[in-house]
């Protein structure tokens, strides 16, 4: 029943609109037509009988002049005094061409009234003006003015006469088109009035049919899903009365309701789960920093315990090897010297380490550093170290922010590897320098000597691990492990750039100071190393 009433409403409003559409083109089509004709009735008053009856006036003017003109030339006699009937001619002839250019076929009485006004005209001319005129100019003044004096004035008189029929013939076209226009006006007015009529009841017969067929079950469908959205998502949500769209929607939304009450059930399920997941993640992150700070602490107290033991065994050993050196066989010197290599690296693993285990846990806070000073202090430390002859070359290097000794201590290990892994017979060069981007800066630290090789990017900087024999380069090393994790405590990152030949490429980042754009000394700076 609700469908059959719905679409029975569908149907009401189709066959409206569609009526009311209908109509309004019938009466668009009407309207046309009359404004057609009404704008043709007025074209014909302004532009062609008003013109005609203007030229009637004025050709009845011209007469007037080409009589005056006459009789003013019977009394003077002079040839100035025909000026007016010569000018009143030439109206004459231009005001009946042009009351013939307005004529139309059907307007046949005035034409034969204007014929009427010719042939008088031209009687007038034959039997009073023209003889006047020659009376003039053959036997002078006086015998012209006899001419006027016994002339009669019938002729002249009956040709106004007929000018005026005319006239009043024009006025009477004018008239009629001007009702007409009138009339069509009217009928226009009365068009505008019925189709806002129509259009008036058909807006309230519309306004209620949507009433019925769409406002009141949006209505009523909103505040169902108003409930639903509030929280309670097993309210069924029941069809409205209206159109058969709206009752496919409410379906819809009805299913869409279920779905998401079906997935919401799962998703709380999941949170909860999830929910447990991170309490114990949150458990294992936290036994997970506990962890990593007792194992700090630990490699921190190892390595400061044991210095005092090893240092014991070492200065121990030593002793053995001073006094009883060439005393034993050879084979009890090499053992001596074993134990006493040992421990002296093991002393050096120990410091590394202890140094390795004070980043970030001893801290003096962030300052300003200018790395130009930082590199000079690090040529400082670094003199005598390495062959002659090696050169520290840097330009324009910036002001970082961070840790003054830690960034010294990490340039230290840089450059210090950069002139131990040389390559035999070329002096060593490390070039240092900087380029800004963003909010930090990117440092390169590059120097000839004999490289990394691409498969070991990552592996060199991992603490303690090696890429050569100990007996071809000495250390430990931990030299790029600290300096990855100097570069990371401050925020910044350090990779490999293994593009370059000959020698290795560093890059690492460092924070930049805010506030502070430009970069430093951009004069060059060469240090050489054991000069």
């Amino acid at each position: 029943m609700l469908s059959v009433q719905s679409w029975s409403l569908r149907g009401r409003i189709l066959a409206l609109t569609s009526t009311v559409g209908l109509i309004l083109i019938g009466l668009g089509v009407f309207a046309a037509l009359t404004a057609t004709a009404h704008n043709r009735q007025l074209d014909d008053v302004l532009n062609r009988v008003s013109p005609m009856r203007a030229a009637g006036e004025t050709l009845n003017t011209a007469l007037v002049d080409q009589e005056t003109g006459v009789r003013g030339y019977a009394i003077t006699g002079r040839d100035t005094s025909l000026d007016p009937y010569r000018k009143g001619l030439a109206d004459q002839n231009a005001q009946i061409a042009r009351i013939e250019g307005y004529l139309h076929p059907e307007d046949r009485d005035i034409r034969a009234t204007l014929n009427d006004v010719k042939a008088r005209i031209v009687t007038w001319h034959r039997d009073v003006a023209q003889p006047v005129i020659d009376a003039v100019r053959d036997s002078g003044t006086d015998a012209g003015q006899a001419r006027v004096t016994a002339g009669d004035t019938t002729e002249f008189d009956g040709l106004r006469s007929a000018i005026g029929v005319m006239q009043n013939q024009i006025q009477v076209v004018r008239a009629r088109s001007a009702n007409e226009a009138k009339a069509s006006s009217q009928t226009m007015v009365a068009i505008e009035i019925a189709a806002a009529a129509i259009v008036v009841l058909a807006g309230v017969i519309l306004l209620f049919l949507m009433d019925r067929l769409v406002s009141r079950p949006i209505v009523h469908l909103a505040d169902e899903v108003r409930q639903v959205a509030s929280g309670d998502y097993e309210r069924h949500i029941v069809s409205p009365n209206g159109s058969p769209e709206l009752v496919g929607l409410a379906t819809d939304v009805d299913r869409m309701r279920q779905q998401i009450a079906s997935e919401l059930s799962e998703v709380r399920g999941a949170r909860q789960q999830v929910e447990w997941i991170n309490d114990q993640l949150k458990s294992q992150a936290e036994e997970l920093t506990r962890s990593n700070r007792d194992l700090e602490q630990f490699a921190y107290v190892a390595s400061h315990d044991l210095q005092e033991p090893l240092r014991k065994v070492a200065s121990f050993c030593q002793l053995l090897q001073r006094r009883y050196a060439g005393q034993m066989d050879e084979r009890a010197d090499q053992y001596i010297g074993f134990a006493v290599d040992g421990a002296q690296r093991m002393q050096r693993l120990i410091n590394d380490l202890l140094a390795f285990s004070r980043i970030g846990r001893l801290t003096s806070g962030f300052t300003e550093v200018d790395l130009n000073r930082v590199l000079t202090d690090v040529t400082s430390q670094l003199e005598g170290r390495t062959e002659d002859g090696a050169e520290i070359i840097w330009s324009g290097l910036p002001t970082v922010e961070g840790e003054d000794p830690l960034i010294t201590t990490l340039f230290v290990n840089l450059v210090g590897n950069a002139l131990k892994f040389r390559r035999p017979d070329v002096p060593s060069e490390v070039r240092i320098t900087a380029e800004r981007d963003g909010k930090e800066w990117r440092i390169n630290v590059r120097d000839n000597g004999i490289g990394i090789e691409a498969e070991f990017a990552d592996k060199v900087f991992v603490i303690f691990q090696r890429l050569h024999a100990r007996d071809a380069y000495e250390g430990t090393g931990i030299g790029l492990a600290i300096v990855k994790k100097i570069v990371e405590y401050h925020g910044g990152r350090i990779w490999l750039d293994v593009d370059v030949t000959p020698g290795a490429s560093i890059w690492f980042t460092l924070p930049a100071v805010i506030g502070l754009d430009e970069s430093g000394d951009e004069q060059e700076s060469r240090e050489v190393v054991g000069a």
